[in-house]
């Protein structure tokens, strides 16, 4: 099965995200079980991101830009700028806390913002783990050149490379510029994969796919994939680590898990960002 799937326009104070997993069709791709697309938007002096403290449990996000900064600051003491083609891999695992603004500099100019943010399922055996926080900057991830294709791995294990951040389960995930003409192959023998086009126009069993497309490729499938013109595309997939659930910014494989992590976060009882107060009160309905 190939699937064509598109994602759910919401305002998110005040930039655009488009929310493709989880989809009512395709719940989830591999252990990836949500893909938001935040922006592109331009923010005027004083406009920006600024998501206070919220907790995150029995999940890995993944925050990769195309433009823009965000820094990140979290409850392991980590506080640094995510900037585009840096990788930003944050474990949860049993719990953590992060919030996700701009420096000075930053919100007080004109500036643009467009990227991904994803959340990678842990498997069982790791959904209790001890958080962990990795950032790569764009040069020290791998690259891989073949046949007008420029590929750069952000996680997980392709074409022969592996990336430098450990992942807990068999996953892939690529961004990928291609020449005009260039063909492609998915990675990953018998696991699911999705191909996200970012710009261009790419061709799938001689199909025409424009930006913003999501389409799923199941594991049997053995697709052919061309540039029609010069385009980029985000690859990911992998091997699925079992059913999910998610409310809000909690996953788990037990509803018992998010009950509990529900609470968690209502008492006061996740771990705190040493010098912010404040924090996203726990909502009466899941927004995820």
């Amino acid at each position: 099965m190939v699937k064509l799937i598109f994602g759910k326009e919401s305002d998110l104070g005040g930039i655009s995200v488009r929310r493709v997993l989880p989809h009512r069709d395709v719940r989830s791709v591999g252990p990836f079980v949500f893909f938001d697309h935040m922006g592109p938007v331009e923010f005027q002096p004083g406009q920006g991101i600024d998501v206070p403290p919220h907790p995150h449990t029995c999940l890995a996000t993944v925050t990769y830009l195309f433009k823009g900064a965000i820094l990140h600051r979290d409850s392991l003491g980590s506080d640094l700028e995510i900037t585009p083609g840096d990788l930003n891999w944050m474990s949860a695992g049993r719990g953590i806390t992060h919030s996700e603004r701009e420096t000075d500099a930053v919100r007080n100019s004109v500036h643009e913002l467009d990227g991904l943010q994803l959340w990678v399922a842990l498997p069982d055996e790791a959904e209790e783990s001890d958080p962990a926080f990795y950032h790569v900057a764009k040069n020290d991830l791998p690259v891989i050149e073949d046949a007008g294709l420029h590929m750069r791995l952000i996680a997980g294990e392709a074409f022969g490379k592996t990336a430098p951040v450990p992942v807990k389960s068999k996953l892939y995930y690529l961004d990928v510029e291609m020449d005009e003409g260039a063909q492609l192959l998915l990675p990953g023998e018998n696991q699911e994969g999705a191909i996200y086009v970012v710009s261009g126009t790419l061709l799938i069993d001689g199909q025409s796919y424009k930006p913003e497309s999501f389409i799923y490729v199941a594991p049997e499938e053995i697709p052919d994939i061309v540039a029609k013109t010069g385009c980029r595309v985000m690859l990911l997939g992998g091997l699925p680590v079992g059913r999910r659930y998610i409310w809000w910014n909690f996953v788990a494989s037990t509803k018992e898990r998010i009950e509990a992590a529900k609470a968690d976060w209502a008492a006061g009882k996740f771990p705190q960002i040493d010098g912010e107060d404040d924090a996203l009160p726990l909502p009466e309905r899941s927004t995820g």
